[in-house]
């Protein structure tokens, strides 16, 4: 592969999604309290030089000096298959081990993706089985879990139940939480799926539990500020009572392949290029997201 910089349009980026967000009563005065970096669906693995062409991408982010990073899960290209071997998913993970020290002196907090659990295995009982191996190897306390910074409050979310949802005791942890936070505190989410979104239309795939989660957060609409997602591998935004949902891409675009007939650009799912997003989070509650795409593709 000829190695080649990444090109970027200067305060505009080729297919950037800025959207400076304003709380309701609230103006954003200052600096940023954070600076948080969203990568989602990395989809690592071994071989066509994806692991040099991600750390590009890392040494890109990096530019931006977040605070910290979000990854939105499917970080490894996929092991949920039958067939799929303890090789194939301990190559994939030693992909993950190499890119992330690119980045070892940053907290990196992560969400499980559909993609990155092991199932196939001989017996229920191997230590590589199904979500606490993930949750080992990406260093996250739990499959769902919360942590604060800067003021604001964090909430990572495991949507890995069937029919796409929290399930009942995910969702009596998340109505507790909200609960016990303080009045107007500002808070995020991650899950990995889409929680409302617009690409829901075109390819399915968001939470179906998505009604009970749209009157929890009315509920706490003093609160709840934004929901960031992947999987859908495609760029949208939503906003409903006060919060905004962010469909923040992915890192693999097209999973590092060329495209297929309906990309709109070589390494495009759908009207989606490859990238990440940037997050600018302020103490009033208010936030921007800004998209970073690809402009120019590998050749």
């Amino acid at each position: 592969m000829k190695r080649r910089s990444f090109l970027f349009k200067s305060a505009t980026v080729a297919a950037s999604c800025a959207v400076p967000v304003v709380a309701k009563g609230g103006t954003r005065n200052g600096e940023p309290v954070l600076t948080v970096a969203h990568i989602t669906d990395v989809h690592i693995q071994p071989g066509n030089n994806i692991l040099e062409r991600a750390k590009e991408w890392l040494e890109l982010v990096k530019a931006h000096k977040p605070d910290f990073f979000l990854n939105g899960g499917d970080t490894i290209m996929d092991v949920s298959y039958e067939g799929k071997t303890r090789e194939d998913a301990l190559s994939q993970w030693a992909e993950w081990d190499k890119l992330t020290e690119e980045i070892k002196d940053y907290e990196i907090f992560s969400c499980i993706g559909n993609h990155d659990c092991w199932w196939d295995v001989p017996s229920k009982d191997d230590e590589m089985y199904g979500k606490p191996y993930v949750q080992q190897r990406l260093g996250i306390p739990n499959n769902y879990y919360s942590f604060t910074k800067g003021g604001w409050h964090f909430i990572i979310l495991d949507s890995n139940h069937k029919g796409i949802t929290l399930g009942e005791e995910q969702m009596a942890w998340l109505e507790d939480e909200l609960e016990r936070l303080p009045a107007s505190t500002p808070t995020l989410l991650m899950s990995h799926y889409p929680i409302t979104s617009i690409t829901n239309s075109l390819v399915g795939g968001q939470h179906s539990d998505h009604k009970e989660l749209k009157k929890l957060f009315y509920k706490h609409k003093d609160k709840v500020k934004a929901c960031l997602s992947g999987h859908q591998h495609m760029l949208d935004r939503v906003w409903y009572n006060g919060v905004n949902y962010f469909c923040n891409g992915s890192l693999s675009g097209f999973w590092w392949g060329k495209g297929d007939e309906q990309s709109a650009g070589p390494q495009f799912y759908l009207e989606t290029p490859p990238g990440y997003a940037i997050l600018k989070l302020y103490a009033d509650g208010s936030l921007e997201n800004e998209y970073y795409a690809l402009s120019e593709p590998y050749e």
